[in-house]
């Protein structure tokens, strides 16, 4: 998920045309083929306004089982990109990325063999947890085996170290070679202790993928999370869906950072068996750890695992086309979706199409969208407008983070960023979600444009569940370029509350990371998607037409690099 839906809030709340000298050199992308993989034509004719007939068009394409859920390096991907640039051409757009449309993206393909068991030898007695069923795991390595072998099994809490919260839950013992076994979520959720961290709200140190990074950090051979779903916020079949076949990763020389051998999720029964067999009970380890002053629990048991895969070295795609400003092109705002979902999982029986309807294809046709509008407005926007399709977000934000640590323009020059990720498409809304409400001055030029459509902006109903954390504004905002992220509402103006939470209780068990997120003409209802674009179109539009400089509020804990970036440069203040 990286993966926040909208949709699901309810479910979870229950369980650039110039680039500055100090830029990269633009990535090539590769030439031109005429036999290159294209969409089938359509007899659609756009229009420039936003309109549900347009969005549909797009959706419905980019969701099609021709693009074959739109896996990084797949058919797919090409038809998907390709898509995406002819589209940008139609609309006016140029480049932007020097002379191409594409930003090339290294990644690592690895896909574990799923015959792969974890074995455990528990007080003298073996035991074999079956993948899928008991556990998934896989390696960030590239390698195409990794063996750990009678690694001792340590129960580490949440898994945190948080100076500034007085946390650690590694203190004390030397980590290297052991496997650590930890909770999803932050210290506080699972007793409902407000005092703890951020209270209901998730922080960073509550998502997985910190977990594994901190784990590493510390030199652990293996790192297991126990799987809850209300902590996660989706259940095991998401977990199994996501990381099942091939599984994507920056190349260890492009991104430095430590990487765990071997690193997975244990399922909620196989570890209720794992703590039993060390005469504890699972239940109490949740209370146990979300104490102060917690210690590690040896579980008395080792861990061994050979765990093989086979690995590819490949290449994907970020898009990027841009609008010149008529006077202020070396500045810009960006708008920014993913492309990429969870392709075509072979072997699975009847529909084995990841289509990724909502999640994302809504919100690259959001983008194109906006595009067409903005290229068509008259005055044409005084900064630049980029409009940025990333790659490999279902594999932890991947194609955002190449292009922030690569950007088109540079961070200082982005006035903001607006990220549309899984729209809504259940109807129009009294209100407005903001994921990290409370964040940015952004939110200062969305809320008169709500409340002209008479609607009221508040954050996410389910705090506990990380959204902010989960999609791809997120790499720029720990960058320090202030990133909005909002769609959609829960009070529906049909059926209200009830039937908002309804319809994401529906979309989360029945649809999100699975074959049936398939565009559906006949219970999409856009008129409410339509109106979600057109307040964050209205942001952009004013953000590119003026000269203002919105930052983090206050207290926001990407202010100090915002305010660092900006040091020295005549920036207006924010009006």
């Amino acid at each position: 998920m990286p993966r926040k839906l909208l949709l699901c809030l309810a479910l979870t709340a229950a369980l650039t045309a110039c680039k500055g000298e100090d830029t990269a050199p633009a990535a090539t992308a590769p030439a031109a083929d005429a036999n290159a993989a294209t969409a089938p034509a359509s007899t659609h004719t756009f229009s420039p306004e936003i309109n549900a007939a347009d969005f549909a068009e797009l959706v419905k394409t980019l969701a099609s089982d021709e693009f074959e859920g739109r896996a990084p390096g797949s058919k797919g991907e090409e038809l998907t990109v390709n898509y995406i640039r002819d589209q940008m051409q139609r609309i006016g757009l140029q480049p932007g990325n020097g002379d191409s449309w594409f930003q090339d993206v290294a990644m690592t393909e690895t896909t574990a063999d799923e015959t792969t068991s974890l074995k455990i030898d528990q007080a003298g007695k073996a035991s074999e947890l079956k993948f899928g069923t008991d556990m998934v795991v896989g390696t960030r390595t590239g390698q195409t085996e990794v063996k750990v072998d009678g690694s001792d099994i340590v129960f580490v809490g949440y898994g945190v170290d948080a100076p500034e919260q007085q946390w650690n839950d590694y203190a004390g013992q030397d980590w290297k070679g052991k496997t650590v076994v930890m909770f999803v979520n932050d210290p506080g959720f699972h007793v409902d202790d407000a005092k703890l961290f951020d209270g209901k709200r998730m922080t960073y140190y509550g998502r997985w993928t910190y977990k594994f990074e901190e784990a590493a950090r510390k030199g652990a051979a293996a790192a297991l999370i126990v799987h809850d779903t209300a902590g996660a916020s989706y259940g095991w079949d998401v977990v199994k869906n996501s990381w099942a076949g091939p599984q994507y990763d920056l190349p260890a020389k492009n991104d430095p950072e430590p990487r765990l051998p071997v690193q997975g999720w244990l399922s909620a029964d196989a570890a209720k068996a794992l703590f039993a067999g060390a005469g504890l009970d699972l239940a109490q380890a949740y209370k146990d750890a979300n104490k102060r002053g917690f210690k590690p629990v040896p579980l008395n048991a080792k861990l061994s695992v050979d765990l093989k895969s086979t690995t590819a070295e490949k290449t994907s795609r970020n898009v990027v086309g841009v609008l010149p400003g008529s006077s202020r092109a070396d500045e810009a705002v960006l708008y920014m979706a993913h492309w990429d979902h969870l392709g075509k999982h072979e072997g699975e029986a009847d529909d084995n199409i990841y289509n990724g309807a909502v999640d994302n294809a809504t919100g690259v046709a959001g983008i194109l969208e906006v595009a067409d509008a903005m290229m068509h407005q008259d005055p044409k926007p005084a900064r630049s407008a980029v409009f940025l399709a990333v790659t490999l977000e279902e594999s932890g934000l991947l194609g955002s983070k190449y292009y922030v640590a690569h950007p088109t323009f540079p961070l200082d020059k982005i006035a903001g960023v607006i990220n549309i990720d899984a729209m809504s498409v259940a109807g129009r809304a009294k209100d407005m979600t903001v994921t990290g409400f409370g964040s940015s001055e952004l939110e200062d030029i969305l809320k008169p444009l709500a409340a002209a459509q008479g609607r009221t902006l508040h954050g996410e109903s389910a705090v506990q569940s990380g959204f902010y954390f989960r999609s791809d504004h997120f790499n720029f905002a720990k960058a320090g370029v202030p990133a909005l992220y909002a769609d959609g509402g829960e009070d529906l103006l049909e059926g209200g509350v009830e039937a908002g939470r309804k319809a994401g209780e529906d979309y989360g068990r029945n649809r999100y990371h699975g074959p049936k997120d398939e565009f559906d003409a006949a219970t999409w209802k856009l008129d409410g998607t339509i109106e979600d674009l057109q307040l964050l179109h209205g942001v952009g539009k004013e953000l590119a037409a003026g000269d203002r400089w919105p930052n983090w509020y206050e207290g926001n804990p990407f202010k100090a690099a915002r305010d660092e970036m900006m040091k020295g440069k005549a920036a207006p203040a924010a009006k």
